[in-house]
């Protein structure tokens, strides 16, 4: 696109002084583009090795993936934690009168739908186009060490997580940073590193997560509407304006709203595209053995690509880094709004996100285009083009339902992401709900900015920033690995000594459970805090008795074991007693306190032992 100046200086033959506006104007945003190539560089330096450049902000992802795959036993991989998790997500093991504001289902759709987009459709058709197929198992690879790093972030993102009195979820690196170092005596640290996190995850989601997603989908649509010279050539206003109206429609209607959209756009876009390539895929079955036997020479000899088998390697972690987003911090604020008292739950739900978009999504890709054989052609097609040049293959007009998917992956994600800068703005601002909804008009309004404006400085910037956010954020894992592996085995200890039991399905936190809040009573309030309670106190009653049994556990830890069963039996007690008085003051039909006795803590499935007394002292 020609600048004024440039024009100007086409018509005329005597050039006119630039302005004094225009030269401010490009003095700053010379100097704005300066600072944005400093932090890109940095945050994407890449020293040359055999000839391969190699992102270090990919190696500190893989590393971490690494380190938390040993350092849990590899429990991604194992049969028996898949078996669970899916009957986490079908929401066996959690109420619907826990804390919380959304099912496990709903935020690992909220998860995906950030995570799934044109990272699979175009950047696995790229990593093929420069790497060969050899690029896809390195994906792949990529993908399954990931699920264990985004099962230590959901697990944290739950445990530190703020629950308001309303019931309303607040959690993310942010909270385990700041509480979670606190508690190993790094308070300091811990609020900076959270600080930093919070920061980066505002600008990083704002412009990768709405502005270059706006961008492309009317991009797209453009495309496929025959161009500038079709009917919505020039109107990239009214598609970023249709795109905000859709999104507010969503967004301000908070996490429950968000998480009810994508757990339907995210199956649907997924099945849509999964037809799509099985068009390609079945009538070529015969070669999907020649396809595999492609990738594995190709991922071990790196045979016509620069850098042979590493720089397949590094093109293949590249885009899995770009795809997934383990270790970046967003699982563990899309989880920490589950109804579950269990922190392990959701890092057993999240750790299927990588599986979902590295490795089956990805795999589809790989396997449409290999199998097409237009990434072998002279014909220089990249992105989306490729993957749409593959499906055309077998069906002419596939690049139309192939745009659809892409816009609906383009807005999943807008909607997933305005949750994530929403909760980091409401941390800098001490959890103000007037920032976190003053956030949300200034990003619906960026969405028509970003259909319409040019942005590679802008999307660079976010680039950089939405990869800073895995500094702190892993360095806080690394920190906190022990609280993880606590939660993780333990809870996995307890699911097979039988000490956690799946709950009646009329109680479960599941989508075909349709439950409303307003249907809930006191008295069944009170119920289910009972049952909880004892729960809690047999989970922390077998914790001790573990500690006790075994010699190496340090006796200070071991009578902290006792104390907190000593501590969850109390509770459990009281809650009992309590809910006896409820029963008793509630009016038999309706099930509900007076007004003059309503208690809260048990309306939104808050009790602790405080809130306990204190409602027994104000009954009695």
């Amino acid at each position: 696109m020609l600048s004024v100046a440039s024009n100007n200086s086409t018509l005329l033959t005597v050039p006119r002084p630039t302005g004094f506006l225009e030269s401010a104007t490009n003095s700053v945003g010379s100097f704005l583009a300066s600072i944005v190539n400093f932090i890109s560089s940095v945050v994407f330096f890449s020293p040359r090795i055999a000839g391969v450049e190699i992102p270090i902000i990919v190696l500190w992802l893989l590393a971490a993936g690494i380190f938390f795959t040993i350092y849990l036993s590899f429990q991604q991989l194992r049969v028996s934690s898949l078996r669970h998790s899916r009957h986490l997500i079908r929401g066996r093991f959690t109420r619907h009168t826990d804390p919380g504001e959304v099912t496990s289902f709903q935020a690992l759709a909220t998860e995906l739908s950030g995570t799934v987009g044109l990272g699979n459709i175009a950047g696995v058709a790229v990593a093929i186009s420069i790497g060969g197929p050899g690029a896809t198992l390195w994906i792949i690879l990529a993908g399954l060490i990931g699920m264990a790093l985004k099962m230590a972030e959901a697990t944290l993102g739950v445990k530190y997580r703020v629950v308001a009195e309303d019931g309303t979820t607040s959690g993310g690196p942010m909270y385990y940073l700041r509480y979670g170092l606190a508690e190993l005596g790094h308070a300091k640290l811990g609020r900076f590193l959270a600080a930093l996190f919070a920061i980066a995850t505002v600008f990083g989601v704002t412009g990768a997560g709405n502005m270059f997603q706006s961008n492309q989908a009317a991009a797209q649509l453009i495309y496929i509407t025959g161009g500038e010279a079709g009917y919505l050539g020039g109107k990239e206003w009214l598609i970023g304006i249709v795109l905000a109206l859709l999104a507010a429609f969503v967004i301000l209607g908070g996490i429950q709203k968000i998480g009810a959209v994508t757990s339907k756009i995210v199956p649907f876009m997924a099945i849509l595209y999964l037809v799509m390539c099985l068009f390609v895929i079945v009538p070529n079955a015969g070669s999907i053995p020649y396809a595999f036997e492609q990738m594995l020479e190709g991922m071990f000899t790196g045979h016509g690509v620069a850098g042979g088998a590493l720089g397949v390697m590094i093109v293949g972690l590249r885009r899995a880094a770009f795809s997934n987003a383990a270790g970046i911090g967003t699982a563990a604020m899309a989880h920490s709004a589950v109804k579950t008292r269990r922190p392990a739950t959701e890092g057993f739900v999240a750790m299927w996100e990588p599986f979902v978009d590295s490795v089956l999504i990805c795999t589809l890709t790989a396997l449409t285009v290999i199998l097409s054989g237009v990434w072998n052609t002279s014909e220089p097609i990249e992105g989306v083009q490729l993957t749409a040049a593959a499906l055309a293959t077998s069906v002419s007009w596939f690049d139309v339902p192939l745009t659809i998917a892409v816009a609906l992956f383009a807005f999943s994600t807008v909607l997933s992401y305005s949750y994530y800068g929403m909760k980091a703005m409401g941390y800098l601002f001490g959890g103000s709900r007037r920032a976190e909804q003053a956030y949300n008009i200034v990003y619906i309004l960026l969405i028509v900015v970003g259909a319409m404006a040019p942005l590679e400085q802008v999307i660079n910037f976010s680039d950089a920033m939405f990869f800073v956010m895995s500094v702190p954020n892993i360095l806080g894992l690394y920190f906190l690995a022990g609280v993880v592996k606590r939660e993780i085995i333990g809870h996995r200890d307890k699911v097979d000594a039988g000490v956690i039991e799946s709950v009646p399905e009329d109680e479960q936190a599941s989508a075909a459970n349709t439950f409303s809040e307003d249907d809930l009573t006191h008295v069944a309030t009170a119920q289910a805090e009972t049952v909880a309670a004892f729960e809690a106190a047999a989970e922390a009653r077998y914790d001790a008795e573990q500690a006790v049994a075994d010699d190496s556990i340090s006796p200070e830890l071991t009578a902290e074991a006792i104390a907190a069963a000593k501590e969850a039996s109390a509770v459990a007690v009281d809650t009992a007693q309590r809910a006896k008085e409820i029963e008793t003051h509630a009016d038999d039909e309706t099930g509900m306190l007076p007004k003059h006795l309503e208690d809260e803590a048990f309306v939104t499935g808050e009790a602790t032992e405080t809130t306990v007394i204190d409602a027994r002292n104000e009954l009695e």
